[in-house]
């Protein structure tokens, strides 16, 4: 089914005062977690997710767009991640409320990120620090009760990160594969990663991380792999939260009424065609949506996804960190 290409309607009073919003937020601050509805109520015609009874991920990787899937750039996993199950994974469902987080309260005022637009790109340029909010103590310590799930041996490392994103993405042919590595970056300047762990299992469900659901891999890229309620917007309707590599914006769960979005809304990537505030002015255009089911951030690309400079503190190389090659795509990425 063809995805219609941008419509854009100005709103100049709104654009301004969103703008404005978006101005203010320079002192960002780790938001509180969003309280689902009761479970098994519902939103319209919408089941909206149990926070008990979250659907795992794992083995849903595919070799193509597929809804609910990962279609990853990887075709072998090496079996890395956490060492065991946590007890709020449960069959085929995993129990958000009960899973533990790496303790500490680290902060990074060295933290910086910028976006800044010319005619034709909009240029992501940070140091892959979490602006705003603190994070974990990694390497997981022997006496962090996480440590006895996920051992993750890796510091947090400042890195060297641009992008420079199309200004008005436009929608391929063809969806393509999402690498394991950086998919995106959020809007506080930490990388985005899709949701998959080392061993191509449900990240989010079985690796431990920390409050901000952050941790970093083993090159010191501190990176999210699903909702963070420490990137400014989370909470909000229909509010952007980051950028995906093929420049389209990454928006909120909730949609405009605060609805709870979920797979049955969104294509095989991760994303729909709707309503969103993009560059000052509402438009109607292709987007993704950040949720609490899997695949979480990205299935797949939409656009055709750049390259860009990722250079960390242990000598990565490659537009994400790394130099391994990706599947149908002229990028690479580092292992999560």
């Amino acid at each position: 089914m063809p995805i219609p290409s941008t419509s854009v309607v100005p709103q100049p009073e709104r654009g301004l005062a969103r703008a404005k919003h978006r101005a203010a937020l320079t002192a960002i601050v780790c938001l509180a977690a969003w309280v689902p509805p009761v479970a098994g109520a519902r939103t319209g015609q919408t089941e909206v997710l149990d926070a008990k009874a979250l659907p795992l991920g794992d083995a849903r990787v595919s070799t193509e767009a597929k809804r609910g899937h990962v279609f990853a750039c990887a075709t072998q996993f090496r079996g890395g991640g956490a060492r065991h199950a946590g007890d709020w994974i449960q069959g085929s469902t995993w129990e958000a409320t009960r899973k533990i987080w790496v303790q500490g309260e680290v902060l990074w005022p060295e933290a910086r990120f910028s976006i800044e637009m010319t005619d034709t790109q909009r240029v992501l340029t940070g140091n892959a620090l979490p602006v705003g909010h603190a994070t974990g103590r990694f390497p997981i310590e022997r006496s962090d009760p996480a440590f006895q799930i996920d051992r993750n041996p890796n510091p947090i490392l400042a890195q060297t990160l641009t992008f420079a994103l199309p200004l008005q993405p436009v929608v391929a042919d063809q969806a393509s594969c999402a690498p394991m590595g950086t998919s995106g970056v959020a809007l506080n300047g930490v990388p985005i990663f899709n949701a998959l762990d080392d061993a191509g299992r449900d990240a989010v469900a079985h690796e431990v991380q920390d409050r901000c659901h952050g941790h970093p891999q083993s090159h010191g890229i501190y990176h999210y792999h699903g909702p963070s309620d420490c990137v400014p917007g989370n909470t909000e309707n229909n509010v952007l939260v980051g950028y995906a590599l093929d420049g389209f914006g990454i928006y909120s769960g909730p949609d405009d009424g605060g609805r709870e979005i979920t797979n049955a809304d969104l294509d095989e990537c991760h994303g729909r065609v709707g309503r969103v505030m993009w560059n000052g002015q509402l438009a109607t255009m292709y987007h993704y949506v950040m949720t609490r089911e899997y695949p979480y951030t990205l299935g797949c690309f939409r656009g055709t996804p750049v390259s860009g400079r990722f250079q960390g503190a242990r000598g990565a190389a490659g537009p994400n960190g790394d130099a391994r090659p990706a599947r149908r795509l002229r990028q690479s990425g580092p292992p999560p």
